[in-house]
């Protein structure tokens, strides 16, 4: 299979019409060779627009729908991301080409050694750790410029918010079943605007043990 035209079909049939126009992003998904981080037998359909299933039993977003959650962040190179949900390691990939770090969390140990190996190679700015990434306990940084959220949840979960820095932007797929909507959330100060991006569909992320919808631990 030809990859490299694979990936450019992606960026131009699937995600440029579906109104991700960021030259630096459109460059970054050219470049990132995603299948790398599937698993071996789905390497065929690497570059389709379907959610993939991960060895843990996660899932690993469309392309386009991890394009324009990423396009809403508006990264820079002097941004930290937070990702929470490594998944892959195809969402972290992407954005630490446009920003100066990415802290990527999972509570999946397996999960996250195997995005390691996946980026080892293409970029030197991601720090992994196995952590639940709301509980708020992450090693170093406790402020990020940006967080990416790697699936659904019920609810939009407050620790988050509490982990951006001013002016720091937010994005997250909040809902159940198929009533889901991309939210765009933005500090000033200790104010937080929200803005409901797109309606979408994602799968959940997992939780070892919920009590309530605002538990959830990735």
């Amino acid at each position: 299979m030809d990859f490299t035209q694979a990936r450019f079909n992606m960026v131009e049939q699937q995600i440029r019409p579906w109104d991700v126009l960021d030259f630096d992003l459109l460059d970054a998904l050219g470049e990132v060779p995603r299948e790398r981080f599937v698993l071996p037998a789905q390497q065929g359909v690497a570059y389709t627009d379907e959610v993939l299933k991960l060895a843990n039993g996660g899932s690993m977003l469309e392309p386009r729908l991890v394009a324009r959650l990423i396009q809403a962040l508006s990264l820079t190179q002097e941004d930290t991301v937070l990702e929470i949900g490594t998944g892959s390691g195809y969402a972290a990939a992407v954005m630490a080409k446009l920003a100066g770090k990415v802290v990527s969390v999972d509570v999946d140990a397996q999960q996250s050694a195997f995005a390691q190996q996946a980026v080892s190679g293409l970029v030197d700015n991601i720090e992994f750790q196995v952590a639940d990434g709301l509980s708020g306990q992450l090693k170093g940084t406790t402020q990020f410029n940006a967080i990416y959220v790697g699936g659904s949840v019920p609810v939009l979960p407050h620790t988050l918010k509490d982990m951006l820095a001013d002016g720091g932007r937010l994005v997250v797929i909040v809902g159940q079943g198929h009533l889901m909507q991309a939210t765009l959330v933005v500090r000033r100060g200790s104010e937080y605007s929200e803005t409901v991006l797109f309606e979408t569909s994602a799968p959940a992320l997992t939780s070892p043990a919920v009590a309530t919808p605002s538990a959830f631990s990735f």
